[in-house]
């Protein structure tokens, strides 16, 4: 009888837990204008299985990307909104966002990884979708893959066609070395409240840091906030202030997406001044307490600060573009806006066999340059003869 009455306890709990997140889901501010959640639904079916497809492959061999691809649809939105604008090039107007200071640990995998996974979706279904999009869901995956909760996102952003200069980007992303007053005041102008930057610093539960970004908390002298013990095996990691070397953002679990960065905060052991003050300054501690015993709590909040992060001066409708490659504005090359016009028909062909008696295959490679003249590949169909 008792253990009957235990189960049935768990079983409630475990409901009770699916039902708060699916809550979260449901429970959010009214999309921007342009989004929906079924945006694709007849235009790429398949979206979202392809992305999780290959993602899946690809974490199976270095857990460590999904991080990146996080941090990258982060770094992103925060500048000048969720436009894909981070992933382009520079270009003759000046240098790439990817060029100013709080993006050049952004991994460069993280790029490659975006930018094949728009070569899928668009050998599947033609270029509808969006670079911006696909980032976005990519970061949802890094998430859900490495443990953390499922949600939907919104679709239907249009890629930028333009990006941040650097000073632009270095004042709209926080440094790590920022205080919670900073942070608050920072991301209050895009309408983050204290629940919203306690909960997106979650993300830190999975990642690594570069030793540059906290060894002023070990020299000269040690940060009064970080544990002895924890400071001291950092220093084994980064023995001088300028060591390149990283370490774990999250001592406990490090590849897993749970609330133990909340733990770890408790127990003064957050990397970056950034997240432990979360826990030192009195307005935001109880937040941190609360995500550090309840991680359903902690996923809820989550999810609703990410679906508003991705809603950030999103483009859509008729503004801005769907990018052939996403690394180039579809503009900025001569063999790319040639191929881009030629793209309706060639389809057209793919479908219908040519009435000739020369013999035609698909090719999805197409080499070209961008504005600085760096190689490039773009996966675009391209009609061409066999044999």
């Amino acid at each position: 009888m008792a253990c009957a009455f235990m189960l049935l306890v768990v079983s409630s709990l475990l409901l009770s837990s699916c039902f708060l997140v699916s809550e979260a889901q449901s429970s959010h501010d009214p999309l921007v204008s342009g989004l929906s959640w079924t945006f694709y639904q007849s235009s790429c079916p398949e979206l979202e299985s392809i992305i999780r497809k290959h993602l899946k492959k690809i974490f199976k061999e270095d857990i460590g990307q999904a991080a990146g691809l996080l941090r990258l649809h982060f770094h992103d939105c925060f500048v000048q909104g969720c436009d894909g604008s981070v992933l382009l090039d520079g270009s003759a107007s000046g240098p790439s966002e990817q060029e100013a200071t709080p993006n050049l640990t952004l991994r460069p995998e993280a790029f490659e990884i975006i930018n094949d996974l728009r070569a899928r979706v668009h050998k599947q279904c033609r270029r509808v979708v969006s670079c911006a999009d696909i980032t976005t869901i990519a970061a949802r995956e890094a998430v859900y893959l490495s443990g953390g909760p499922y949600y939907d996102v919104p679709l239907g952003r249009r890629d930028g066609l333009s990006f941040a200069t650097r000073n632009t980007t270095l004042a709209n992303i926080p440094a790590p070395t920022s205080n919670t007053s900073f942070l608050l005041s920072s991301l209050a102008t895009k309408n983050f409240d204290a629940t919203n930057v306690v909960a997106l610093s979650g993300a830190h539960t999975i990642g690594r840091g570069h030793c540059t970004s906290f060894t002023q908390r070990l020299y000269p002298t040690q940060d009064s906030t970080m544990d002895k013990t924890f400071a001291n095996n950092l220093k084994g990691v980064c023995p001088t202030s300028n060591s390149t070397n990283t370490t774990m953002l999250d001592i406990r679990t490090p590849n897993k997406f749970d609330n133990k960065y909340y733990v770890d905060l408790m127990n003064r052991q957050g990397l970056f001044t950034s997240d432990q003050d979360l826990y030192t300054d009195k307005r935001t501690r109880d937040i941190v307490k609360s995500f550090a015993v309840n991680q359903t709590l902690f996923f809820e909040k989550f999810i609703s600060s990410m679906i508003k992060m991705g809603q950030l001066s999103v483009l859509t409708g008729t503004h801005g573009e769907i990018r052939a490659n996403c690394s180039v504005r579809n503009s900025d090359n001569v063999y790319l806006s040639a191929v881009v016009e030629e793209e309706e028909e060639t389809w057209k062909l793919k479908t219908k066999p040519p009435q000739s008696s020369i013999p035609y295959t698909m090719k999805y490679v197409l080499p070209l340059k961008n504005m600085r003249g760096t190689a490039k590949t773009a996966y675009l169909p391209v009609l061409q003869r066999s044999g």
